[in-house]
């Protein structure tokens, strides 16, 4: 009896909990400058990728894990190479690769052994790299991957240090080194790397950013995997071309990053000096014109060699570049205020779920897979088709996601069960294919959308429920 009565006081008390907390449903307090932060990136329009690290040394872009810091000794270092070459070619800004996926970090960190500190140049390459391009008038940006196979960070295998290193390290970027303009993400939520969001909690990692830097914009380069027209997990959509991710020049209305390699690979290779660089009049003609007419900034990969220089090649067809384009400013106005991406965890993933009749291969699960590819889709004869899923308990949520493969919906709604009955969800409803819809806290244990028009047989490819910060 005692426990029946505690829980239905907690259940009381959870009715009025959003009476007594006021929410702010127009978004979080760290996106205040968002677009306009935005808009300062795609205005930037070209900049320069530095892969440099240990696979540099290794003639391999995926280096040896377990390889000797002694491996990595570049005997004629100069970052103010890199930065005057940028600037020949009139790009506006670097990034550099502080750490790859074999963990070996470029800056003198306390967190590992496995750096640069321990290597024979002894030298932080981090603090060289932002100091010169800043004196020759170019913005700093940082590569991290989360992927790091000498420490053992990879799938199955993440425990509470590991996260506690990634934050760490990411501190002393972020307090070290002054203020940095984007940071990359990569190996994280990648099909080759299948560490989770969920494994190494992405919202944490991205508060702790926007906490030391609010104005700097975080960027996974797991674009691949999410719908162009919506931001989830990321300020900026980034399209890795020889990945086979390509932006629609025509379409595209989202802030957004594509970048290609100038020499062959990303990192730097023995043959690189004798061999053919990409056409320099290609790289400003097909990719930097169109795609910053397109809200896309493009940068090309430069890789220094293993003395720390950019080859002669590369650097001719960077002052090639520099000859024939220059930075005019803003292209394009941001005409979308894109709000807040989607940072949560994802509630709804893989939880059950039922749904009115559809085909066996187009089945409700396909709703919430994890997997924007599949779909639910409602066999034609029903005229009013529902998808309902289960969280599994009572629990708060403030952000539902509905991703169609197509326009099909024209009137819906969302209702939440909570303490035996369901509740509509006040919204304005969207004719985008990625709805999100932000509202102020619930409590409930179900979720169902009920759609009473369509223009052909609902196709939903996934659903997200989130407990937002805000």
């Amino acid at each position: 009896m005692l426990n029946n009565f505690k829980l239905g006081f907690i259940q009381l008390a959870i009715i009025f909990l959003p009476a007594i907390v006021s929410q702010n449903v127009s978004g979080q307090a760290w996106s205040t400058n968002l677009k306009k932060n935005q808009q300062q990136f795609v205005d930037l329009r070209f900049g320069m990728f530095i892969h440099f690290n240990m696979g540099t040394f290794q003639d391999e872009d995926w280096a040896d894990p377990d390889a000797s810091p002694a491996l990595f000794n570049p005997t004629k270092l100069d970052c103010d190479q890199w930065a005057k070459a940028a600037k020949s070619a009139n790009m506006s800004y670097g990034c550099l690769t502080a750490k790859h996926h074999s963990g070996f970090c470029i800056w003198d960190t306390k967190t590992t052994d496995y750096d640069v500190m321990s290597s024979p140049l002894k030298r932080d390459v981090v603090k060289e790299y932002v100091t010169a391009f800043r004196n020759n008038g170019l913005r700093v940006m940082l590569y991290y991957s989360i992927l790091d196979t000498h420490h053992k960070l990879r799938p199955g295998k993440i425990n509470k240090s590991h996260i506690e290193m990634v934050k760490e390290q990411i501190t002393e970027l972020f307090t070290q080194y002054g203020p940095i303009d984007a940071l990359f993400i990569d190996g994280w939520d990648a099909p080759w790397a299948r560490i989770s969001y969920d494994e190494i909690p992405f919202q944490d990692i991205y508060l702790l950013v926007k906490s030391l830097q609010p104005d700097c914009l975080f960027m996974d380069l797991n674009a691949g995997k999410y719908p162009s027209d919506g931001l989830f997990y990321s300020d900026i959509k980034s399209y890795e071309q020889g990945a086979g991710q390509h932006i629609s020049k025509e379409a595209n209305r989202f802030p957004a990053m594509s970048c290609l390699p100038l020499q062959k690979r990303w990192f730097w290779k023995t043959n690189f000096p004798d061999t053919p660089v990409k056409d320099p009049v290609e790289m400003i003609e097909n990719n930097v014109k169109p795609l910053n007419k397109a809200y896309c900034n493009f940068i090309l990969n430069v890789a220094p060699n293993r003395e720390g220089l950019i080859d002669a090649n590369a650097l001719e067809a960077l002052k090639k570049m520099g000859s024939i384009w220059k930075n005019d400013g803003q292209v394009a106005k941001l005409s979308l205020d894109t709000g807040a991406p989607v940072i949560s965890p994802n509630l709804a993933k893989f939880k059950p779920v039922n749904a009115s009749w559809s085909n066996d291969s187009e089945i409700m699960d396909l709703a919430n897979d994890d997997n924007f590819s599949t779909a639910w889709k409602s066999n034609p004869s029903v005229k009013q088709p529902w998808i309902e899923v289960d969280l599994e308990r009572f629990q708060p949520f403030n952000t539902i996601s509905i991703v169609e493969t197509n326009t099909y919906l024209t009137d819906y709604q969302i209702e939440y069960y909570s303490l035996g009955q369901w509740k509509k969800i006040p919204l304005e409803q969207s004719r985008k294919r990625v709805k999100i819809h932000r509202f102020d806290q619930v409590w409930g244990s179900k979720v169902r959308i009920s759609i009473n028009k369509f223009t052909s047989p609902p196709e939903i490819s996934e659903i997200g429920i989130y407990l937002e910060p805000r």
